[in-house]
């Protein structure tokens, strides 16, 4: 069977689109639809439903859909192994996605020094909340992901990787530095909270939840995006926020930024490890893990 047709097949499976199956290849959309329909009058099957507003498999597609997977896998795995030669030496690409948190602080000390233990390796690795992770890793968009909150999702499976502890972080010389305060002094105070879909706010929310509170019972005053944006706020004196501890480690040591305890709470969270559920994984892939666990 022609992998090119498969893989065709399975973007816009994953895409439910050809268009965008297409930006995903590298090609025209007309030729992802000349795949399809080649592999289509091939098998004798209509293998997708093309009468909505976004492309869905058939009955037919969905079988043919999870064994095509195995296959565009194990044709990857043979070119891997055939590029790596006699020698052995480690090749291909490595894409990896990550959260904010890990994704500004371990994810990328890890991956450099793992590329540099293995230069044939090609490593990318892109940032983005962990929900979008999570949601590219299913669609095989990244082999990997590092998240701070393991979210259920049928197309993945998550393990722990790390542990992170959260703190609230505080401007220096605010009265809350270096204090353990209670909930209703907290809510007295401007909270800047991460955007949904963040690991670091998901703990939070879970945390509130045990303590018998919710989240927007503290009225937070600003919503900022990611880690990057609520940490620049707090350091401007805007106000104070929830984040990881390792990514303001620098900050801490700076004297840029303070933290505090909140009464009740004792935020943590398992960083986590994301592959797609049913994948193989790659040897470079294999290898990073084995790397990744050795150093944490």
């Amino acid at each position: 069977m022609d992998t090119r047709q498969l893989a065709a097949f399975c973007a816009v499976v994953e895409r439910k689109s050809f268009s965008q199956a297409a930006e995903r290849l590298g090609v025209t959309q007309p030729a992802v639809s000349l795949q399809v329909r080649s592999l289509e009058k091939r098998l004798g099957r209509q293998l997708l439903d093309r009468s909505g507003r976004r492309v869905e498999p058939t009955e037919a597609g969905i079988a043919l859909y999870r064994g095509a997977q195995r296959m565009l896998q194990l044709e990857g795995q043979l070119v891997e192994e055939l590029e790596a030669g006699d020698d052995q030496e480690l090749r291909g690409t490595l894409e990896v996605g990550a959260s904010t948190g890990p994704g500004s602080t371990v994810v990328p000390v890890l991956l450099c020094e793992f590329q540099r233990g293995n230069p044939a390796v090609a490593v990318s690795l892109s940032i983005s909340d962990t929900q979008s992770v999570v949601d590219r890793v299913a669609e095989r968009e990244l082999e990997l992901g590092v998240v701070g909150a393991a979210r259920r999702h049928r197309g993945v499976v998550f393990e722990p990787l790390f542990r992170d502890e959260v703190v609230l972080a505080v401007p220096p010389g605010h009265r809350f530095a270096g204090h353990e305060v209670t909930l209703e002094q907290l809510r007295e105070e401007p909270l800047i909270v991460m955007q949904e879909g963040a690991g670091v706010r998901q703990v939070i929310e879970d945390e509130l939840r045990k303590a018998g509170t919710r989240l927007r019972d503290l009225e937070p005053r600003l919503e900022l995006g990611l880690q990057e944006s609520v940490k620049a706020a707090v350091v401007a004196g805007y106000g104070v926020t929830f984040i990881s501890r390792a990514a303001i480690e620098a900050d801490l040591a700076a004297g840029t930024l303070a933290t505090a305890r909140v009464k009740g709470l004792d935020p943590a969270r398992e960083i986590s490890l994301v592959r797609s559920a049913g994948r193989s994984p790659t040897r470079a892939a294999e290898a990073f893990l084995d790397f990744a666990r050795r150093r944490l």
